[in-house]
């Protein structure tokens, strides 16, 4: 199944979200080879585009940030 926003595909579900919502995954999700100030940094960038975003969109993004945040705990314990 293609996935086609406003005109252009997605080739993923990020490039869904970022073109059906206006949203940057990795701003929210993180990357996986960030340090601990790029989190620190990434995060503050995050809550102020999360104050400017429709409510749809937000939601979206705040679930990412849930999901990253398990998952980094999840690694984290493994690592332990």
């Amino acid at each position: 199944m293609r996935l086609i926003v406003a005109g252009q595909e997605a080739a993923t579900a990020s490039e869904f979200a970022e073109l059906a919502l206006g949203i940057d995954v990795e701003l929210f999700a993180g990357a996986t080879d960030e340090t601990a100030t790029d989190t620190v940094v990434r995060l503050a960038v995050a809550r102020e585009v999360l104050r400017d975003l429709a409510p749809e969109p937000a939601r979206y993004a705040k679930a990412l940030m849930r999901t990253a945040e398990r998952r980094r705990a999840l690694v984290w314990k493994a690592a332990a």
